[in-house]
């Protein structure tokens, strides 16, 4: 009767999280989802504590208390600029707990005097394997997106041999373990090879590959989570776990198709290593780049009926959204129609202009896909385009595979009667090629930091 009761509770559970997941996929409906599925997973853990008979909850207790005190505060404190660095060390964190709880499961099992069956084994081996690549993945991801480590590709000399060698010894003591499931040795070694496969996995992959980075390690963290749920017997975990996994590998796919890049070629390629030369820049930009001034960009702002605001990772960088959404609200006082154009991996991670836009309040029905909005752009009259680069760049049109962008879905903003770039200069974006956006006839660059910029609009537009 009690399994039955906790089978049942768990069934619920599950049905949450996939309603949690279908809330998450609409900015509307994220909240509720974000609460379904922490509800769900509050009676998975409530249920299981219960079902396992534990005699000590001194231990239990205690981390719940310090990890529930330091995710709130993290929560509280964190800006949403930096979000992504910070959903980058939780995926770090799920792989971290489950490799450390397959490893404590085989301890557990050894010292009772009794073997470890070939189903615990092998999952063991997986949940060692796959959370210790994603902990020390996603910490090097958390370094990249955070400036500690170069978001440029680190491009070692013979990467790709060293990997399949890193890849063959953990193999090789996967295959040790099932054949002696006694030789933990095997297991911790397992560990560490694969936190060192780990970081040489993502250093070579640049900052702005960091949305598709980030959500593999996500489906990383769950196929760990499933794998520890056949550990430890629990079908909650493996329900979880499988749904984490699935949804992260789709939304990866997603990513890289709005790249038009392949996972391989995002995991594997080192885009971005290479920077356009001087001569290369000066041949796309010399006698055509025009300049303007804040004053200038002002009247063509009053004048439009319609406004079109590209946010791009500049604009996170700058933490410019609360001036964008001042001067968003000015110009819609004046009876100017305003939208938002958002690229799909625009930003550091999957939705990053949309939660910093919706951090400020504006409105969703603003926020406009790109294949929604492209049609549009001929009937606009003006476009500000704020910290973004390659997403509007029209190389990506090009058909030439020596272009790290070619066929690369892009924001037609060159479309629109007047383009405004704000930017700090003329530096090429991470794919290191120049952009012939900013020497096109009907492209004006207003130079300057993304905030400071937006506000100086904001009080010209606003005398």
């Amino acid at each position: 009767m009690i399994e039955n009761l906790v089978d049942l509770a768990y069934l619920f559970s599950a049905i949450l999280f996939i309603l949690g997941l279908r809330g998450l996929s609409h900015p509307r409906t994220a909240l509720r989802g974000n609460l379904m599925g922490a509800f769900g997973m509050f009676l998975a853990v409530v249920v299981t504590l219960l079902d396992q008979s534990i005699v000590g909850f001194y231990l239990i207790i205690a981390g719940l208390v310090s990890g529930g005190l330091v995710g709130t505060l993290l929560a509280l404190r964190v800006n949403l600029t930096a979000m992504p660095e910070l959903v980058a060390v939780f995926n770090g964190f799920g792989g971290g707990a489950s490799a450390l709880i397959a490893g404590a499961a085989i301890e557990g099992i050894l010292l009772s005097g009794t073997q470890p069956d070939i189903q615990i084994t092998t999952a063991s081996t997986v949940s060692m394997l796959i959370g210790s690549v994603t902990l020390f993945g996603s910490l090097v991801a958390f370094g990249k997106l955070r400036g500690i480590v170069t978001e440029r590709p680190l491009l070692i000399p013979l990467r790709h041999v060293v990997n399949v060698i890193l890849a063959l010894i953990c193999l090789g003591l996967v295959g040790w373990l099932v054949i002696d499931p006694t030789a933990i040795v095997a297991l911790w070694a397992l560990g560490a090879v694969a936190a060192i496969l780990g970081i040489l996995l993502v250093v070579p992959i640049g900052g702005a590959d960091m949305p598709v980075v980030i959500s593999l390690l996500n489906s990383y963290s769950g196929l760990a989570a499933a794998a520890t749920g056949f550990v430890l017997g629990n079908n909650m975990l493996i329900i979880a776990g499988s749904l984490v996994g699935a949804a992260g590998f789709i939304l990866t796919s997603l990513m890289s198709r709005a790249m038009n890049r392949s996972l391989a070629n995002v995991l594997f390629g080192g885009v971005g290593a290479a920077i356009a030369s001087v001569s290369e820049s000066d041949m796309v930009y010399e006698g055509k780049v025009k300049s303007a001034s804040v004053g200038e960009v002002a009247v063509l702002a009053e004048d439009a009926r319609r406004v079109v605001i590209v946010p791009g990772y500049g604009m996170a960088v700058a933490q410019a959204q609360y001036a964008v959404r001042d001067l968003t609200n000015l110009l819609e006082s004046k009876g100017v129609e305003v939208e938002f154009a958002i690229h799909p991996v625009a930003g550091r991670m999957p939705g990053h202009m949309n939660v910093l836009l919706a951090e400020v309040d504006i409105s969703y029905d603003k926020l406009k896909e790109m294949d929604e909005i492209n049609p549009s752009f001929i009937q606009t009259d003006l476009v500000l385009v704020i910290g973004a680069n390659d997403v509007v760049n029209p190389m990506a049109r090009e058909s030439d595979s020596s272009i790290p962008i070619a066929g690369m879905p892009i924001l037609d903003v060159d479309m629109a009667r007047a383009v405004v770039v704000i930017k700090r200069s003329l530096s090429p974006g991470f794919a290191g090629i120049p952009n012939p956006l900013f020497a096109a006839d009907n492209v004006l660059m207003l130079f300057g930091d993304a905030k400071k910029v937006a506000m100086d609009l904001a009080n010209e537009i606003g005398r």
